[in-house]
């Protein structure tokens, strides 16, 4: 008696068998677009040119919960924003208003927390309780996706290269007749702070960026870098910012209409304030400190 014949599923194929059935997305729900600007402190971003971010509305000086790339995106991608340390408020409290903006972002009545359980995860929620079409787009290898990160995503990648926003924003897809979710994250901003097209010539090479993942095994490390040089580097994150608000205004012109559009970073950076490079494990608030600033394009 011959053998059936099995056919082996591919990981992907797996999953989207046995994600449940999506539902109709809900009259009017708009798309989202979360944009994250890896490693951008606050004050790098403020003296960056960035007038197109003033389209969405006014920056705002927020807080990472993390200090480093995996375990901030996995806050964001549970729906927590950055925060603004509010003073006299139940943690709890704050974590329900939060929830709530929710409706105003996406054009669905009525979000609250309650309806994020029992994952409490932004992707799953839109794609498998709202009818959202999901979708990552990430410049950082620790984000890649064989990650617990890659969970209710219709579509994640990690890009080829670390620092193209512009080839991110050239392959967006917004599918007709439903909303979509978008998760961006950007490496421009990110060590060695180089744009499209420009080699990082003379920056050392550290653990953890320049390709990261890929080739860590060969890495060695760089040792402290002088204040010349930390102060170069600030320069050259400043500078990649300012280039970036060119790529947002394209990624601006094209979101379909009825998009809410988040711009914030994942955590700050360090460049030499009281003898630290770089985030991770290091409590300082400049570690933690980032900008904020989100609205509808109509």
């Amino acid at each position: 008696m011959t053998k059936p014949q099995q056919t082996r599923l591919e990981p992907a194929a797996l999953s989207r068998d046995l994600a449940p059935p999506r539902p109709d997305p809900p009259d009017g729900a708009g798309n989202l677009v979360l944009v994250i600007l890896d490693s951008l402190r606050f004050d790098s971003w403020a003296a960056a040119r960035m007038p197109v971010l003033g389209r969405l509305g006014p920056v705002e000086r927020r807080w990472s919960y993390a200090s480093w790339t995996a375990p901030a995106h996995y806050n964001l991608l549970m729906g927590l924003l950055p925060h603004s340390s509010p003073a006299h408020v139940h943690a709890s409290e704050y974590y329900q208003q939060d929830f709530r903006r929710y409706t105003d972002r996406l054009a669905v009545p009525d979000i609250e927390f309650s309806r994020f359980l029992p994952e409490i995860y932004l992707p799953r929620f839109l794609r498998d309780r709202l009818g959202y079409y999901t979708c990552a787009k990430v410049s950082m290898p620790v984000l890649n996706p064989a990650t617990p990160l890659n969970q209710g995503f219709d579509d994640y990648q990690l890009m080829p290269v670390h620092n193209d926003m512009a080839a991110i924003v050239d392959g967006l897809a917004f599918p007709a007749g439903r909303p979509a979710f978008c998760l961006v994250n950007v490496g421009e901003t990110h060590y060695p702070y180089t744009i499209p097209g420009e080699e990082p010539r003379g920056l050392p090479h550290l653990h953890g960026v320049h390709g990261t993942l890929r080739n860590l095994r060969s890495e060695r490390s760089a040792g402290m870098f002088s204040p010349e040089l930390l102060a170069e580097l600030k320069e050259r994150q400043i500078r990649a910012a300012t280039y970036l608000d060119g790529v947002i205004e394209r990624l601006l012109d094209v979101v379909p209409r009825n998009t809410w559009v988040i711009v914030t970073s994942d955590h700050g950076e360090l460049f030499g304030e009281d003898g630290y490079f770089g985030h991770g494990p290091i409590a300082h608030e400049k570690a933690f400190e980032v900008p904020f600033v989100e609205g509808r394009v109509r």
